[in-house]
């Protein structure tokens, strides 16, 4: 078979099981689960990859699996990636009651995708006439979310790292895969959105570092403040030394930092002495976001300074800011126009924060944007519209990339290997950015 006919093959096994691609796909969507709790959504992927008979490795990085495809030769590996994890939209229709988690972001669209890329990569005459191999990859725990929560699986050593990818990155899962693709579902179906365009293959986005602030007070009777040292005030002032340094932050380096304060005191009556707070600190280089941490760090500690109280700021290794192949975003984007119409879409898109930049850096990325959905994202109104774009054209879209890279002798994945210099290596990446220690976390 050539490559025409191999998408062609892939394509038509993809339509032939829509009912239970996108099933699976609202099945996650009504089930909601957060990072690292993914257990219910694991089960549902591992039960769909079981029925094409497939052999998987799961529990990576507790949730994440792994599934390998092998080709007829092995000259190049490739990773198609999809999420499993939920952000908090506690007023979302799907809401988990208990959590808030709701599926606001498109990862049930990339967890039913990927499994709808297994069975297009299945279909006879595809695998068997590939030079390379693949390997699908589920992974857990993109959104940074639950600080306080992940900062205690690390505490227990059930990982060392908050980001799905990130893990994945220091268990080695990449160490012998030469480029990954993966795609995000955005809201193309809104009535102000601009009806032509419904798939891009990925930009420039930002990265970001977290922060976990503590501010220690004094307790004491609200009515003989007097005797206290007020916890709250110290982090108000602190957070308005945050704002007074916005004018500071250079447009070009489009710097964002939104904190939260996630406890405030304990009793009205009582003196705050123990008020929490969660922040970011965004932006389009890693100069520029470390420049602006250290004037966010100067602000709280400020605050504490001025109502002589204790500030404690724990630095949490966010996700780096994105490093383009523009050799694999070629062959992404050509795929795109074979199966949406090259009116439809464009080469460049936007981007966010995503862990999937931290793969970047060190092996050949995309992560293109998939059209499908309506309302606004992280929102209570996020939904999928369009179902044949969200899903179906998700899933050929990955596997006619995948196609195109690994036929006739994987001559496009080398290509693309060859033309690809790294901004990190693994041990770089770990222990500069990540702060982990060479024989001890890795």
């Amino acid at each position: 078979m050539n490559v025409n006919e191999m998408k062609a093959a892939a394509c038509a096994a993809i339509d032939a099981n829509a009912d239970k691609i996108i099933a699976l796909g609202e099945s996650i969507f009504e089930e909601p689960e957060l990072g690292y709790k993914e257990f219910k959504t694991a089960a549902k992927v591992q039960a769909a990859l079981d029925e094409l008979g497939l052999q998987h490795q799961d529990g990576v990085a507790v949730t994440g699996i792994l599934t390998p495809l092998k080709g007829r030769d092995h000259k190049a590996h490739l990773a198609i990636m999809g999420e499993l994890d939920a952000v908090v939209a506690a007023g979302h229709r799907c809401a988990d009651p208990v959590t808030g988690a709701a599926h606001a972001c498109g990862h049930f669209a990339q967890a039913a995708s990927v499994v709808g890329a297994a069975y297009g990569l299945t279909a006879p005459g595809v695998m068997e006439n590939l030079d390379g191999d693949i390997t699908l990859m589920h992974v857990p725990a993109e959104e940074f979310v639950e600080l306080a929560y992940r900062k205690s699986l690390i505490e227990q050593g059930t990982v060392k790292l908050l980001g799905g990818k990130q893990e994945f990155i220091r268990l080695g899962v990449f160490d012998d895969v030469d480029m990954m693709i993966m795609q995000h579902t955005r809201t193309t179906e809104n009535e102000d959105s601009p009806a032509e365009i419904k798939a891009d293959a990925g930009g420039t986005g930002m990265g970001f570092v977290g922060k976990m602030i503590q501010y220690i007070g004094k307790a004491s009777h609200a009515a003989a403040p007097h005797m206290g040292i007020n916890a709250l005030k110290a982090a108000q002032l602190g957070l308005a030394g945050i704002d007074a340094n916005r004018e500071t932050f250079q447009d070009k380096d489009s710097i964002r930092v939104h904190p939260i304060i996630t406890k405030g005191g304990d009793l009205v009556n009582v003196v705050p002495d123990d008020v929490r707070i969660e922040t970011y600190v965004r932006g389009l280089s890693v100069d520029a976001v470390l420049d602006a941490s250290a004037k966010v760090d100067r602000a709280l500690q400020a605050g504490a300074y001025a109502l002589g109280a204790q500030c404690i700021i724990t630095e949490l290794p966010g996700y780096i800011i994105p490093y383009e192949s523009q050799e694999l975003k070629d062959v992404v984007y050509e795929n795109l126009k074979y199966v949406f119409g090259e009116d439809k879409v464009k080469r460049n898109g936007g981007g966010g924060s995503t862990d999937a930049s931290d793969v970047s850096v060190l092996i050949p990325t995309v992560h293109m944007n998939i059209g499908g959905a309506r309302g606004i994202g992280h929102s209570n109104d996020y939904e999928i519209a369009c179902p044949e774009y969200a899903y179906l054209n998700a899933a050929k879209s990955l596997v006619c990339t995948a196609i195109d890279l690994l036929a006739n002798g994987a001559e496009k994945a080398l290509y693309v290997k060859e033309n690809f210099k790294p901004y990190m290596t693994k041990e770089e990446y770990l222990t500069k950015w990540c702060h982990l220690e060479p024989g001890k976390d890795f």
